[in-house]
């Protein structure tokens, strides 16, 4: 996401009808201005119809053309949520330029209680693309819309990410029901556990009571489940059977041969974050919500900490990133001044000096895949 500096002249936007669409599962609410009437119009569709949607369009654009003389550019934008990106596309396809919107970017009232409405949300967006298509500098963030191959590419580490999270939750409530009978838990990872879970007694040298017995079974089955999707994924991911759109797969493969990457680390990070094409090692660390956040205002000067806007999945990976990079490249020059930074220091400067680490290493791999610059004295796989 960025905020456009650049400026638009006014006047190339006077015979333009604006839309914004408000979404929602239920119902769509489309605001319009058109150049030929002075006020704002509301229409309400069923939520879902791209046909009913694009004859609207049509249908106020044939009026203004009318008497216009000459058929109007139409500018339409929705916020980024649910829906996706399909919407964009078909609007594209239909010749109506289209903006998505970061939501969290739109300036709004800071009264104590403020009303929120589809039909206040929609004027609210309308007025920012028409302040956005007159140049004003910073006046909302737009959505860089990844293609359908990069954006289906995503699938695979997202969900192996998911069924990661799901097995540590399986393998833990197992854990649970196991000490609460005060039974020893095992590795419920193991396939042969249930023999070593039929083995198992308490103090009293009774088995799992039936009940639990019965739940802890579901849980290993649901466990073996995952554990079998995780590997699957896995196998998929390291023999790059999935099409993956060339540059992507260049870039992946570029980061392989550092070594502390592996193919399911390196899939997740194209995927999340080189995928897209940054202008400066700012943009980078700001898609990563890594950069700082000041507060400054007369007397006052203090730090916020990291900004945690972007993508939070790509921050999470930069931050293991970086302890993954100080165990398996201890001796480059990025491990060197995080060890002299953190000398004698305590917990809570280590975890603000991971974090500058973790930007740093960040900015250093996109430098190394659009330069070819290999991080300083970073160790190369064989």
């Amino acid at each position: 996401m960025q905020a456009s500096t650049a400026v638009t002249p006014t006047a190339d936007h006077i015979g333009t009808i604006f839309v914004s669409i408000e979404l929602s599962q239920k119902t769509w609410l489309v605001t319009l201005h058109s150049p030929v009437r002075d006020r704002i119009s509301r229409h309400k569709l069923e939520g879902g119809n791209q046909v009913e949607l694009l004859a609207l369009i049509e249908k106020i654009r044939a009026r203004a053309a009318e008497k216009l003389g000459s058929v109007p550019r139409v500018v339409s934008c929705y916020e980024a949520g649910y829906d996706g990106f399909w919407l964009h596309r078909l609007l594209l396809t239909a010749g109506i330029t289209n903006y998505v919107f970061d939501p969290a970017s739109i300036a709004v009232d800071q009264r104590s209680r403020r009303a929120k409405t589809d039909r206040i949300d929609g004027e609210l967006m309308l007025r920012t693309l028409m302040a956005y298509l007159r140049g004003e500098p910073r006046v909302v963030r737009i959505v860089r819309v990844p293609s359908v191959e990069a954006e289906d590419a995503r699938r695979a580490s997202r969900e192996r990410d998911r069924l990661v999270k799901e097995q540590t939750a399986h393998t833990n409530r197992i854990k649970a029901l196991m000490r609460l009978s005060g039974m020893a838990v095992g590795n419920p990872r193991r396939r042969d556990w249930l023999s070593f879970l039929e083995q198992q007694r308490d103090w009293e040298g009774q088995p799992l009571p039936p009940h639990s017995l019965a739940e802890v079974k579901r849980e290993h089955a649901r466990l073996t489940m995952v554990r079998e999707q995780i590997a699957a994924l896995e196998q998929v991911q390291t023999a790059q059977a999935c099409p993956v759109p060339p540059p992507m797969a260049e870039r992946r493969s570029s980061l392989q041969r550092l070594k502390a990457l592996g193919p399911a680390f390196t899939a997740t990070l194209v995927n999340e974050l080189f995928y897209k094409d940054f202008r400066n090692r700012r943009e980078v660390a700001s898609y990563c919500g890594l950069v700082p956040s000041p507060w400054k205002s007369g007397g006052i000067d203090r730090e916020q900490g990291i900004s945690k806007a972007g993508n939070p999945r790509a921050r999470n990976k930069a931050i293991e990133l970086a302890w993954l990079w100080l165990r398996h490249q201890s001796d480059s020059a990025l491990s060197r001044w995080f060890r002299t930074r953190t000398a004698n220091a305590g917990k809570r400067a280590k975890r603000v000096a991971i974090v500058a680490l973790a930007r740093k290493l960040i900015v250093a791999l996109w430098r190394y895949l659009t330069t070819g610059l290999i991080p300083e004295q970073a160790i190369m796989k064989a």
